[in-house]
C-alpha cells in the first residue's frame, strides 16, 4: 500500500502560465483528459484552475474566452511535496474542501494527486474508485 503522494500522484500535470486564455486550460483540459490546470507565475505554482472555474468564473459571468487563466483559478491553493503522507493529504483535502492538491518541489509542479487518486489507493472496491479508474469522456 502506498504511503506517500509521490506513489500515487499524477506526474507531469498540464500546466499554463497565469497570463493565458483560459482557452487555452480548457483545451489543455480536453487534450489531458483532466478537470484541472496547475497555473503558473514564470513556472512557479501560482494556483489552480479546474472545469468547474472556468464554468462558474468565466461562462456565467459572460466574460470573454480570451481572459487570462489568472482571473479564473483559485490563488494560494494548498499544496503538498512528494513525500507527504497519504494521511496527511487526506487531512488536508478534508480540511480546505479541495478535490485536488498540486504535488510541488522548490515551487514548481512536478504531479498533482486528486480524491480519486487517493479513493484508488485506499479503496479500490469504492464507487468513487471504478469512477476515478474509467476511460475519460471525451
Amino acid at each position: 500500500m502506498a504511503r506517500t503522494v509521490a506513489e500515487v500522484m499524477t506526474r507531469d500535470p498540464a500546466a499554463i502560465e497565469a497570463e493565458q486564455p483560459v482557452s487555452v486550460a480548457a483545451a489543455l483540459m480536453r487534450d489531458n483528459d483532466a478537470g484541472a490546470v496547475i497555473v503558473n507565475d514564470n513556472g512557479r505554482v501560482l494556483g489552480i484552475v479546474t472545469d468547474r472555474d472556468i464554468a462558474v468564473r468565466v461562462v456565467a459571468d459572460d466574460k470573454d474566452p480570451r481572459t487570462p487563466v489568472r482571473e479564473a483559478c483559485s490563488a494560494d491553493v494548498e499544496a503538498v511535496g512528494p513525500d507527504t503522507s497519504i494521511e496527511q493529504a487526506v487531512q488536508l483535502m478534508r480540511a480546505h474542501a479541495v478535490r485536488r492538491l498540486p504535488v510541488v518541489e522548490d515551487g514548481r509542479a512536478v504531479g498533482i494527486v486528486s480524491i480519486g487518486d487517493l479513493a484508488m489507493e485506499r479503496d479500490s472496491d469504492s464507487a468513487l474508485a471504478d469512477i476515478s479508474a474509467a476511460e475519460g469522456n471525451r
